[in-house]
């Protein structure tokens, strides 16, 4: 059961994966062609020869073909911001923990005035210093979201650091980093991994709501964000418009929340629930013995 919790979102994302490398040789149009002659057409329509699968928008493009492009976006942002956030959070945290004192203060106080600006607040403010991009909003993402991996490693850091093989490879001598690289990065790892995987589908719904406010990627080029902010004023009589881009989105994160949640149950030990030892059946006369069980502490902050 563990094992399909895993796998079958795994295959899913594989699958997403796969298209948005593969566009070019499955999208059957061109994103960006617009054709005003065959311009919203529904599903399965055919215009001038061309099969339109799930209808064209308002400018006559193909809506398949750019859900399928629209993909290569929202998964190349979602993992840029994952390894760039996940990245600075997780060095500055593990500093932090590690050198603690006035360093840690500052480290720590700079990552709640982060958490504290609002997340569109501060992406009008990028975009109006640095104009709209994919980069811009990988950097915007990243400002973001950098203190939830920094505060997760420090508290991790400062727990690992008071055991028995971290003191003993102090009192020996053991240079610093070597330490760190050693015994407290393996620690921190797992955590890091859960909270990224649970960050890639925020990702992908922070991405596709700037670009539904038209801070993100910037028209021609195709993302489900903007697909759904065009869809909204023919959504009665264009209902494909948002409907596929939205159902697209809606697996996507929905499949990645799952992978998460398993991934945590899985690396996390303070989710991870032991499996009942077995016994052998108790003889004639003897008490039956009951399966032991341990409750461990559930969701961490």
């Amino acid at each position: 059961m563990r094992n399909h919790r895993t796998l079958v979102p795994a295959i899913v994302i594989a699958l997403y994966v796969l298209v948005a490398l593969c566009a070019p040789l499955i999208a059957p149009f061109d994103p960006n062609h617009a054709d005003l002659a065959a311009r919203l057409s529904g599903p399965f329509a055919t215009t001038h020869g061309h099969f339109h699968l799930l209808g064209t928008d308002g400018l006559g493009r193909d809506v398949l073909s750019r859900i399928i492009y629209g993909s290569r976006v929202s998964l190349a942002v979602a993992a840029a911001t994952v390894l760039v956030s996940g990245a600075f959070g997780v060095t500055l945290g593990v500093v932090a923990g590690w050198r603690r004192g006035w360093l840690a203060a500052v480290i720590m106080r700079l990552a709640d005035i982060a958490l504290s600006v609002p997340f569109f607040l501060l992406a009008i403010l990028v975009v109006a210093v640095l104009g709209p991009s994919l980069v811009n909003v990988v950097i915007c993402l990243s400002l973001v979201r950098w203190p939830r991996y920094t505060r997760i490693a420090y508290a991790n850091v400062l727990e690992t650091r008071e055991r028995g093989f971290v003191r003993g490879a102090v009192a020996v001598g053991a240079p610093g980093r070597w330490i760190v690289l050693r015994h407290i990065l393996p620690e921190v790892a797992p955590l890091a991994v859960v909270v990224g995987t649970l960050e890639l589908g925020l990702m992908v719904v922070f991405e596709a709501s700037l670009s539904f406010i038209g801070l993100g990627v910037q028209p021609p080029t195709a993302s489900w964000g903007s697909m759904l902010s065009d869809g909204q004023q023919y959504v009665a009589s264009a209902w494909w418009l948002a409907t596929f881009p939205g159902l697209a989105l809606f697996g996507l994160v929905l499949t990645v929340n799952l992978l998460g949640d398993a991934v945590r149950d899985r690396l996390d030990p303070r989710r991870r629930v032991p499996r009942r030892v077995r016994r052998r059946r108790p003889g004639l006369g003897e008490p039956a013995a009951e399966p032991i069980t341990t409750a461990l502490e559930a969701d961490h902050a």
